[in-house]
Formats: structure tokens, sequence, C-alpha cells
């Protein structure tokens, strides 16, 4: 049986994450179930190159509507190895910390909590609010787990593509699906 994951994209800055996350996933033969928030095509639009959003797009096996909350990643029932939200806007953050299931995103979200499976986000704001963090807390006690975005300065990236790829494949790891994808820490 194939691994299922799905990734969530929010409108917070990084739309380039949610591509390295997919393709680290494709590397991997997993099938992908997409969700977008409208923020992030907007994202796309403004921080990535011309076809990107396509790309990822070609990557999904399956695309849902933000406003399909009966998709069938709405359930419990529905299998899959986990989720990443790549980018986690703020608001993505709060919505999943308080349980507001007010769209497909969030509500994919609140069921890898509620099937204790692997929720990563990918989070996306500087400097945080007690606010933020509170909710990374909130989520963190939940079993997600909060990933930001940070570079790896020691492999020395050449270009923010090289970043984004690290970023996404530490991500994947998470999951835990197959060998590490991220390239390690060598003394």
């Amino acid at each position: 049986m194939t691994a299922r994951v799905i990734l969530g994209v929010s409108g917070a800055s990084g739309a380039l994450l949610s591509l390295a996350v997919a393709e680290a996933l494709s590397a991997l033969k997993v099938e992908i179930d997409l969700v977008m928030s409208s923020a992030a095509k907007l994202t796309f639009a403004t921080e990535a190159d011309e076809g990107a959003l396509e790309r990822l797009q070609a990557l999904a096996t399956r695309i849902h509507p933000i406003g399909n909350v009966g998709a069938a990643i709405a359930s419990g029932s529905a299998p899959s190895a986990g989720m990443i939200v790549a980018p986690c806007s703020m608001r993505s953050l709060a919505a999943i910390a308080c349980g507001m299931d007010d769209n497909l995103l969030v509500r994919a979200a609140s069921v890898q909590l509620k099937e204790r499976r692997p929720l990563i986000l990918l989070a996306r704001e500087a400097p945080l609010t007690l606010a933020h963090l509170r909710n990374m807390t909130s989520v963190t006690e939940m079993g997600g787990i909060i990933l930001p975005p940070v570079p790896a300065f020691y492999l020395r990236p050449q270009g923010v593509e090289e970043i984004a790829r690290q970023i996404g494949a530490r991500a994947v790891d998470l999951l835990r699906l197959g060998p590490p994808q991220a390239q390690s820490w060598q003394p």
C-alpha cells in the first residue's frame, strides 16, 4: 500500500517550502493530498517563479478545495501517514491550536491530532508574539511538531532553492517514511 500524506499550504511567506516538501514526498513515491488556502495562491504569485504553483499541483495525487470540509481527509477513517503544513501561517496555527475546524486545512490537521498521526507545521513568522508561542505550545502538547523553517547555515547553501529543499526534506524525514533525505551535519 502506498503511503498517503496531506500537504497543507497556508498563506504565510515561504511558498517554495510547499514545493520542496511535495518534491521530497514525490521522491518517496508518496501519494499527496493537497489543500491550499486562497492566501497561499496569492503568496505563490508574489514569491515564486511562473509555473511554480502548477508544478506543485502536478505533484499532488488529489487536490481538495479549502472549503470542502466533507472531503475524505476531513475524516479519521481516511488513512494517512501524517500531514505537513508548509508554510503554516499564524492564523492556521491559531485555528489548529484552538480546534477551530472552519476550513479543510485546519480540519485535516485536527484529524491528524485526534488520530495521533504526525502533524508537522512549518510555522512562519518573526518576531513571535506571546499568542504565537502559546499556540505553538498548545499544538506541541497535543502531539504536533513545530518546525520553523530555519536554514542549516552549516551546510553552506548556495541559494534559496537549496535552503527550501533542505527544510522540505527535514519535514518529510519527520514522517519516517523512508531513509533520511535531508543532508546531515558532518563534523
